[in-house]
Order: C-alpha cells, then structure tokens, then sequence
C-alpha cells in the first residue's frame, strides 16, 4: 500500500511513502512501550525544557512548515504561519503549566496524609485528520508528552509529510525517538493497535463514524477515549447586533482554512427583521475574498484538501436545493473533479433538507431566519452536533443567559468561535467527549490516583469522671 502526499492546487504527486506494515509498526509500539516506563520518571522540569526547545523549533521552521501545509492540503501560507505560531504558543503553554495542573491534590479526611496523583496511562494513539495538521497534533501531544505518556501518531493519509515533519520537531528537540512516533499506515492496523494491551488510550479527531468505530473497539478493549468529532455551528444573530461586525465576522467564521474546520460556523440563524442586510453584507466579505495558489502571500482561501469533498460538498447542496433550498450566493465547483469550491450561501432550508442535519464541511453558509429568541434556541440545538456556537447582541446580559441555553460545548459571544490553550475545547452530542487543552485536556490522559497515607488519624480520648 502505498501513501501519496498531493498537492490539492495543481494535482501533482508531491510524494510516496510505503506504508508500514504491521511488523515494523509493532517494533515502534513495542519501542514506544518500553518508554512509557522511563519517560515518566524525568522530571516537570526536564520534560519542560524539551517541550520549551520544540516551541522554538516550531517558530525557526515556521515557514518550511507552511509551505507544507500550502503543498498537502491547500492551506494558504499565511494562515499556515498562524497556525505554527499557535501550536508554539501551546507548546510554551503546557511547558509552563503542566507541573501545577498535575501536581498533587490535597484532600482533608481523616488519614494522616490523603491527596489525589496525576500520573500518565502511558502509550497513547492519536489519529489526526489534515484539516490542521500540527494543530490537531500539537494540542494532543503537548499535554500528552509533558503528562509524561508516551505518543504514537496515526495522521490522515493524505498529510504523510506534515506528519513526519511533526515527528522530526520532537526528536530535534532532545525528545527520546520513542516518546514520539510517526506511524505511515492504513487504517486497517489502527484496530489492531487498539486491541493491542500496550495502548492505553486513544484520541481522535474526525468524522462521526470514525470516531464510532475507534470508539467501539476502543470501549470492547476497555480503553479510555476522547473523541473530536463533527460540528454543525450555530451562529446566531439578533436584532439588536452589530450587524456590519457579525456579516464581516461571520464571513471569516464560515471560510476558516475554506470552510474546513470543526468549528468554522455553519448555521447563520438570523432574526427575520434583519435577514435581508445580513445576506447582502454577508455576500459581499465573501465575494472580496481572494483565492489562487496556496503559497502565494496574498491568497486568502485556497481549494479543498482533495477533490472528491468537494463532489461531496456539490451533491448535499445540490440535493438541498432539489427539496427547496435557494441560492443566494452562486459559488461551488466550475466543474466536478475539482477541488476548488467558491463561497455559496443557501437560504430557505429545511428538515426535509441535507444541509439541516448534516455538517458540510466547506466554504457553504446556511441561512435561517428566526422570529425570536426562543426560536433562534430551538434551531440552534436541533442539531445532532453540540461543538461550538455563537451568539451576537448589543446587550451582554442577554448574549450569555443565551449561552446558557444553547447545546454546546464552547459558546462564545460577539466573537468567532475559536480555540485556545487557556479554555477546555469539546463537544457534545455527535461532536463527540472529552476535551482537550486548558488543565481539563492534560488531565484527560491521566491516572486520577487516590492516595491514602498512615490509616485513621488517632481520635483524642475523652477523660471519664
């Protein structure tokens, strides 16, 4: 089998890489087992100058990154460049703070001594899709590594060199070879190694019925998971909003890295008194941007990560404006096989409709209009997706009791749904369980230890007259 690296921009093969096979990948899980048993005993401080290292690693070779990432997938370099710079800041993050989230926890009881240890399960698999490819892994791994586990990489198919680059980061960085593993294969091995008792733990990032099969075989094995799944955000619009900033925000939530992100919004839910402007304002910050050659500076949004989603991407608004749906901006394919995909905008969708229930994971943004709060609720949560939403109104009161009510697992208020070290990022629902970043991820991969220390403290006796 083998696995190729294509530009999604020209079409071209980049390269070929021979697939593992499962000889090879048990001898690195085997090395990788072997380490989980040594790389725990280094210290806070040790692990912390390493991760410190791979940060300015990250930023040295910040720009041969990006032009991978434009080269793989079609990420403009630019925006490339953002995402290194985030993925150092993460790595700066957890170097910094990982030995206050895992110290230990005191608990008053009646023991002499009783605290709660963080300490790590030991081989985890990551499997990591192309959307952002050293930001998905890096946000994994950097808590993993300083938590003291050890990782194994399995990275979508079609980014094999962003993947080994991620690879090389860690060992240039003083990383024992072990503690980071870049593993070519199929997914056919990856439920061989769930089932192998070495792993103790899996995370995911991906579609829906990826996740339900790493999940099946994961729970079958009695393994911890947490699972980053699809997301269908809603991005709620009142009446009372800054409607020029929400259709300018809005423009730029629905086309993070060509509408090929989790979070990016999808859902415009849009009070009925305001739909009109919104549509127009919101068509024209679409129609400015500019697309073209991924490393080109100036490229603001470059082509799908591979042809055959933008087919997909064609057939559910296609099939949505057969039950319905109106156009109300014309963009998509200029024909199919092509993994470009210009901004669309549909209005007037229905339940009946794939692009209700299902996510559509490009630069497509979905219209409905809402007459009131409650209703903008409704539609929000009629979803079988809960990742991330946003709500936008003058009046802050009413923004975050609105918050409180929408299904999701990050809500966020005049401002873009994004991620960040500092706050916990997860869904629920179909999106998926568990979270990463902030003290919440590094303590995803973690024994919850409770020790107990020096039985029943004395009881003061009584004196008895």
């Amino acid at each position: 089998m083998a696995i190729e690296s294509i530009n999604p921009y020209t079409g071209r093969v980049l390269r070929r890489f021979r697939a593992f096979s499962w000889a090879k990948t048990e001898r690195i899980l085997a090395q990788a087992s072997r380490a989980a048993t040594s790389w725990p005993r280094t210290t806070f401080a040790e692990r912390s100058s390493l991760m410190h290292r791979a940060a300015a690693l990250l930023r040295e070779r910040q720009d041969e990154l990006a032009r991978l990432m434009a080269l793989e997938m079609g990420k403009p370099v630019a925006d490339g460049r953002a995402e290194i710079e985030k993925c150092a800041l993460t790595c700066d993050y957890y170097a910094d703070h990982a030995a206050e989230f895992l110290r230990d926890e005191e608990v008053s009881t009646v023991a002499r001594r009783s605290f709660i240890a963080y300490e790590p399960l030991g081989v985890v698999l990551a499997i990591m899709p192309w959307n952002f490819p050293f930001w998905q892994v890096i946000r994994f791994a950097a808590p993993a590594l300083m938590a003291g586990n050890v990782a194994l990489l399995k990275h979508a198919s079609n980014v094999p060199q962003c993947a080994l680059a991620l690879e090389s980061i860690f060992h240039d960085a003083g990383f024992p070879p072990a503690t980071f593993r870049t593993l070519l294969i199929g997914s056919d091995l990856v439920e061989k190694l769930l089932q192998d008792d070495r792993v103790m733990a899996a995370t995911l990032t991906g579609s829906e019925l990826a996740g339900s099969k790493v999940a099946a075989t994961a729970g079958a094995n009695i393994k911890k998971t947490v699972l980053e799944l699809g997301g269908s955000d809603p991005f709620v619009v009142l009446a009372d909003a800054d409607l020029e900033l929400a259709a300018k925000t809005a423009a730029q939530a629905r086309m993070v890295n060509a509408g090929q992100s989790c979070i990016a919004a999808k859902r415009f839910i849009v009070h009925k008194s305001i739909v009109k402007p919104f549509i127009s304002q919101l068509k024209t910050h679409l129609l400015a941007l500019r697309t073209g050659d991924p490393l080109d500076a100036a490229t603001q949004y470059g082509p799908l990560a591979r042809p055959d989603l933008a087919d997909e991407l064609t057939k559910q608004v296609e099939d949505s404006v057969k039950a319905g749906a109106k156009i109300e901006l014309h963009g998509g394919q200029s024909k199919p096989g092509t993994a470009l995909f210009r901004p669309m905008i549909i209005s007037g969708v229905k339940p009946n409709q794939p692009a209700y229930h299902e996510e559509l994971f490009g630069p497509v943004a979905i219209v409905l209009e809402a007459r009131d709060d409650d209703e903008a609720v409704r539609l929000a949560n009629d979803s079988r997706f809960g990742l991330g939403a946003a709500i936008w109104t003058r009046d802050l009161a009413r923004g975050e009791a609105l918050a409180r009510r929408i299904a999701a697992g990050a809500v966020f208020v005049n401002s873009m749904v994004k991620s960040s070290p500092e706050m916990p990022f997860g869904g629920i629902k179909k999106s998926g369980y568990g979270r990463e970043l902030s003290y919440l991820g590094i303590r995803e991969f973690v024994n919850q230890k409770s020790v107990w220390i020096g039985g029943d403290a004395p009881v003061a006796k009584t004196k008895v007259e």
